[in-house]
């Protein structure tokens, strides 16, 4: 049941609570247009681009990673036009949990912003470790180990975000653009020594089903390849998370959203044709910057390779930022509704959550200078998308089914059938997570096992009336009873 502050002893006054409550849990309105939100969006992606997205072809070939691909595209398309009709009808920082807890209840609510939160925490935890490998490899600095440069990478940018949201994703924007530009022209300098007879020369498993030089693996490859397609739009959807600081979010996040998917949809596109083009995909499928290779081949470096080389940092850097971002919403959402621990959503008189963003930060640090297993911790991140990927599409079709007279200034082309497209891809890239780390996905139900220990036992007998999605939920409740009588 959720408590309603209200009735707090403590309380001066009716409804006094709940707004000094609110007040001091209130993020900067109006701070993000959408130019600002599409840069967003495309930042969560675009390291996926420079690496990562290759070792598909070890799990698929050329054509199981491109069919992959193709797939996974697909439910992120389907995903983003059912989330942006979601989040004109719910603009808040919530996001995906906010929609499931009116669709699904608080449990599904629960379930979806925890998996959310999986994948926004690991996320950039993996990310600092790859960039501590970029700055290494590159010389810089002069330094030899990676967690100076992962402590480096917390502090400075957790500082941006404190500073403001608006000052933080200009900064995201500008890197964010230097990322692009740099795959654009990498695209250019790659495809004049594109091969189409390179493309499917990964040796054949003659023992896999339906193996042949574009399927090497067989059919089951193209299974196994799944999460790795994903990397080309993987956090995508995190741009509702946005809406709370967001100008006009009825209008700007379907469009931030349209416009982020066609970009990276573009990205992948020329990104995975130019790589394996240029050297063969047996030569880029297990290399830590393939688009460096893909470029020097069994030369020397270039000044086009070396310019790669640092453009990938940034696109690192892009990522990082903007996935801390995501992870500080989700956690002051869940927090402020009672889901979390209440004290995560403070905000500072900047309206950070300073909070969310500091010790996520922390256990991110953490993680990443125990293990420095990037590759394991990104994995865990994608199994949580995939549960929240699922919930979210489920969500959009029950609220279409439950209540279709709700208002909505926005409607998903297509309506419950592109939702549950997105549904189904979904819940068949969850199924080849364990395909590819198994002990990465055993991980991930483990930390939601401790989480729905903490909800069933504590959390959801302590929720918050008054938070935006418990109301939104609670009005659909008592139009219900209206409809019952």
């Amino acid at each position: 049941m959720a408590e309603d502050l209200s009735t707090a002893p403590a309380s001066p006054g009716v409804g006094d609570a709940e707004a000094e409550y609110l007040q001091r849990r209130t993020l900067r309105r109006g701070s993000a247009g959408w130019l600002l939100l599409t840069g967003l969006g495309v930042a969560y992606v675009v390291s996926g681009d420079f690496s990562g997205w290759n070792v598909g072809l070890s799990k698929g070939g050329f054509g199981g990673l491109a069919v992959a691909t193709a797939l996974m595209g697909a439910m992120y398309a389907c995903l983003v036009f059912s989330l942006a009709e979601l989040s004109t009808i719910l603009p808040t920082a919530g996001g995906g949990y906010g929609f499931a807890r009116r669709a699904l209840g608080p449990w599904g609510g629960f379930l979806t912003g925890t998996a959310i939160l999986i994948e926004y925490v690991l996320a950039p935890a993996a990310i600092v470790i790859f960039i501590g490998d970029y700055v290494e490899s590159l010389g810089l600095f002069g330094l030899t180990s990676g967690w100076p440069v992962y402590l480096g990478c917390f502090v400075l940018f957790i500082g941006v975000h404190l500073w403001g949201v608006g000052e933080a994703l200009r900064f995201s924007l500008v890197v964010t653009a230097v990322a692009v530009a740099a795959l654009l022209i990498f695209a250019v300098g790659a495809l004049t020594d594109f091969d189409a007879g390179s493309l499917d020369n990964i040796p054949v498993d003659p023992g896999a089903f339906g193996s042949n030089s574009w399927l090497p693996f067989g059919v089951l490859g193209i299974w196994a390849a799944f999460p790795f397609g994903m990397w080309f739009f993987l956090g995508v959807e995190g741009v509702p998370l946005a809406a709370e600081e967001a100008k006009d979010p009825v209008r700007s996040m379907p469009k931030a959203l349209a416009i982020s998917m066609g970009i990276l949809a573009l990205l992948a596109l020329v990104t995975f044709f130019a790589a394996t083009g240029a050297q063969g995909a047996d030569a880029v499928k297990s290399a830590g910057n393939p688009l460096v290779v893909a470029l020097e081949g069994d030369g020397g470096p270039t000044a086009l390779s070396r310019f790669v080389n640092y453009a990938g940092l940034a696109g690192l850097v892009a990522s990082f930022f903007s996935l801390i971002y995501a992870g500080s919403r989700q956690l002051f959402a869940l927090s402020r509704a009672g889901y979390l621990p209440r004290f995560l959503s403070l905000t500072s008189k900047r309206k950070a959550p300073y909070l969310g963003l500091v010790i996520p930060g922390a256990i991110g640090f953490a993680l990443a200078a125990a293990t420095g297993n990037g590759a394991r911790m990104l994995n865990i991140a994608v199994f949580g998308a995939t549960i929240s990927y699922a919930l979210m599409a489920l969500s959009h079709i029950v609220l279409r089914r439950r209540e279709p007279g709700l208002e909505r200034p926005y409607r998903t082309p297509g309506g419950v059938l592109t939702s549950s497209v997105a549904f189904v891809l979904a819940l068949s890239a969850l199924v080849a997570t364990f395909l590819v780390d198994i002990d990465a996905a055993l991980i991930a139900l483990a930390v939601y096992a401790v989480a729905l220990a903490y909800f069933a036992f504590y959390s959801r007998h302590r929720l918050v009336a008054s938070a935006p999605e418990e109301e939104f939920a609670a009005l659909a409740e008592a139009e219900a009873e209206l409809t019952r009588d």
